[in-house]
């Protein structure tokens, strides 16, 4: 899977949510392959909001450190 920015994610996250909610019966590999996907979303979206947090962190750092001076 290729990296994809937050929004993307989001959207095909939500596109994975309207598919289930869209199914009378669920075929169960498809299902599975769906869920699949959703998880590694998911993971990658972490990892994106854990890497923005960690730049926020930096700046605020930053910001404090000219502060000092």
């Amino acid at each position: 899977m290729k990296k994809e920015n937050l929004g993307e994610s989001l959207k095909k996250l939500e596109g994975i949510v309207n598919w289930f909610e869209s199914q009378e019966e669920v075929d169960l590999e498809k299902g599975l392959e769906k869920v699949r996907e959703g998880v590694k979303l998911i993971k990658a979206s972490k990892g994106q909001l854990k890497e923005v947090e960690n730049e926020f962190e930096e700046i605020k750092k930053e910001l404090k450190d000219e502060e000092i001076k």
